[in-house]
């Protein structure tokens, strides 16, 4: 369902994603919004998130999720990828990933019924066809082909993000966890190796640290 277009917002997050260096056309943009405003509908009734406002959901969902799909099209190299984002909550960062890469297919999952089910309504009501929710715990999750990339936000530690989703990562895949500062003692506890890169981001109009914390098995590319 399109939303009325908003021109200073829509302007505002072209312009966020410029910041990171993504380029978003007008229908991704509102694709996005479209998104974003039925979140703000289903939150007053269903509690999806505990933010509040157009301007906070812009920011640190939207705008925080444009870091992780710039690094991931970097990353990518102009391959096509299939990205899992586990413990999704409402939908981020996998919304934004898949409108920023349509060929790409995102799948986004969660425990919560109710998160899983907005994410599911509100992709098609957005018309963003590449991103599919799924219910459930990741450990069950029967994957019909291996992920290339599996993302993170609040899903828990590091060692608990490899350990629940191994099963569903190509050999030579990598995770990102989006973290707030370096996270010195979650790394710590990792195998030595599967850490190989930690990136600094800047969020666009979020004065606050973040970061990407790269892994990989040993020997992975």
């Amino acid at each position: 369902m399109q939303q009325t277009i908003d021109v200073p917002v829509l302007a505002r997050l072209r312009a966020a994603a410029a910041q990171v260096g993504i380029t978003l056309d007008g229908a991704q943009a509102q694709h996005l919004l479209d998104y974003l405003g039925l979140l703000e509908r289903w939150n007053a009734v269903h509690n999806l998130s505990a933010l509040e406002g157009t301007a906070d959901l812009l920011v640190h969902l939207v705008f925080d999720s444009l870091t992780v799909a710039a690094a991931l099209v970097r990353h990518a190299e102009g391959r096509d990828l299939r990205v899992l984002d586990v413990g999704s909550g409402s939908g981020f960062p996998a919304a934004v990933i898949a409108v920023v890469q349509p060929t790409w297919g995102v799948t986004a999952i969660d425990s919560v019924a109710k998160k899983a089910a907005f994410v599911q309504q509100a992709a098609a009501d957005s018309r963003i066809t590449n991103l599919r929710a799924v219910r459930g715990r990741v450990e069950k999750l029967q994957a019909t082909a291996p992920f290339d990339a599996i993302v993170s936000k609040a899903f828990g530690s590091l060692r608990k993000l490899l350990a629940s989703t191994d099963q569903v990562l190509k050999p030579d895949g990598v995770w990102v966890a989006q973290k707030g500062r370096y996270p010195a003692d979650e790394i710590a506890e990792l195998p030595s190796g599967m850490v190989f890169h930690v990136e600094p981001v800047t969020v666009p109009d979020l004065y606050e640290e973040r970061c990407l914390v790269w892994l990989r098995r040993s020997g992975g590319r």
